[in-house]
């Protein structure tokens, strides 16, 4: 329904902020880190948002960029995780560096988040890779000649990046942008965001 909002930071609170639009101050709720960013009072600020509605609980979420909005619809898609849990996890993990423990297993990355132990990092990582396989093995099938540079951690890259939410073609025009022969994956991953986002 809203896509983002633009207006005046009103009030900065915990897990909220308030802007102000042509004298109609909106509450929108946002992970901690992104409200420390996000401007200062007074100023003109632009909010990424994504409007909740549950039968007892309509809100508004805020972010600084698409890709934690991608971040958070993403953890709202998997049982058993709710907004509060999703957006705590936000304020504790940059998208790249999540969507990269998601391919590469790593549920050590995971547990350091709050609230988020062993089983619940296990099911994190098992949901959202079934949710690639599909896109993932079509890819593969298309692009069997595939040109790219550095290919593993490319590869690697790529299906983190469709972790997010990113369809293959607005990746692949990203990767045809960059030198990724020398690149980690995740410097991949960072370079293909910064690109993604603009």
């Amino acid at each position: 329904m809203f896509a983002y909002i633009k207006g005046v930071l009103a009030e900065k609170g915990e897990n909220y902020v308030v802007i102000d639009v042509m004298g109609i101050g909106y509450r929108v709720f946002m992970p901690n880190s992104s409200i420390n960013k996000v401007g200062e009072l007074d100023e003109q600020v632009k909010v990424h948002t994504y409007y909740y509605v549950r039968e007892d609980n309509i809100k508004l979420y805020g972010f600084l960029n698409n890709d934690e909005r991608k971040m958070f619809e993403l953890l709202l898609s998997i049982s058993g995780v709710g907004a509060k849990s999703a957006i705590t996890m936000i304020s504790e993990i940059r998208p790249s560096d999540f969507a990269l423990a998601v391919i590469t297993n790593d549920v050590s990355k995971l547990v350091k988040i709050p609230g988020v132990g062993k089983k619940t990092a296990e099911r994190l990582i098992v949901e959202l890779k079934d949710k690639l396989k599909t896109e993932t093995s079509i890819r593969e099938e298309e692009n069997s000649q595939s040109s790219y540079e550095n290919l593993d951690a490319t590869k690697e890259a790529i299906s983190a990046l469709q972790v997010l939410g990113y369809n293959t073609k607005e990746i692949d025009k990203a990767i045809e942008k960059i030198d990724t022969k020398n690149m980690t994956v995740e410097d991949i991953i960072r370079k293909i965001l910064n690109l993604l986002s603009k």
